[in-house]
């Protein structure tokens, strides 16, 4: 057999490799964004649903406290969302410095809320707030349909830093959990939503850094 032909003998090892590959589909930014929108959508309908949104929104009672609060967090959680979802497809130049500011800013809430409390002649008694553990636990239940939304995201990807990874999930579900049901509290103090709102969010934080990265690791 001459070296031309040597060469152009196929390796049987590779083509076996070969015949066990699949297509796959490509993943595409623009549909991880639709899929977390549906699960914000079916999060806002059960909050709906079991709770009732708050009516003082349309009609204009909400103190601006509550849209800066809760629009806070909305900025957190889409923020934290959008470095998820490049997380699936990572390249050279991905840039994972927004959710860092935008938890800098959402640091304001408890921030606020503390500040209020220390100047606040009975601060104990403020944090005896009858709503505060069911708005903080219906947070974190809130962010369950979105964080599995994210979860089966990233399984379709290759995230690089599954522990990185998790805590953005943890962020970025909790976050926007606090907002659905935030629609349906009519509580709109500083100390309520500095506190209780924004709480679910550090749980998140912890649980997606260490609980999560087992179900990413690919």
């Amino acid at each position: 057999m001459t070296p031309e032909r040597k060469r152009a003998a196929p390796n049987p090892l590779i083509a076996q490799m070969a015949a066990d590959l699949k297509p796959v589909r490509t993943i595409k930014f623009r549909d991880g964004v639709i899929l977390i929108a549906l699960a914000f959508v079916i999060t806002v309908l059960g909050v709906h649903i079991v709770d009732g949104l708050w009516k003082g929104i349309v009609e204009g009672r909400a103190s601006a406290f509550f849209i800066i609060g809760n629009g806070l967090l909305l900025i957190l959680g889409v923020a934290s969302t959008n470095s998820v979802l490049k997380m699936a497809a990572p390249r050279v130049g991905n840039s994972h410095d927004g959710p860092k500011w935008a938890m800098a800013m959402a640091a304001v809430l408890p921030l606020a809320a503390f500040v209020t409390l220390a100047g606040h002649d009975h601060g104990g008694s403020a944090l005896n707030d009858p709503y505060g553990l069911t708005c903080f636990v219906s947070g974190l239940v809130a962010s369950t349909v979105t964080a599995g939304a994210l979860i089966f995201w990233l399984r379709q990807g290759a995230p690089v830093s599954p522990t990185t990874a998790g805590m953005h999930i943890g962020v970025a579900s909790t976050a926007l959990g606090s907002v659905a049901y935030g629609l349906a509290c009519p509580l709109d103090g500083v100390v309520h939503l500095g506190l209780w709102h924004a709480a679910p969010v550090l749980v998140g934080a912890i649980i997606g850094r260490y609980a999560l990265p087992p179900l990413l690791r690919w």
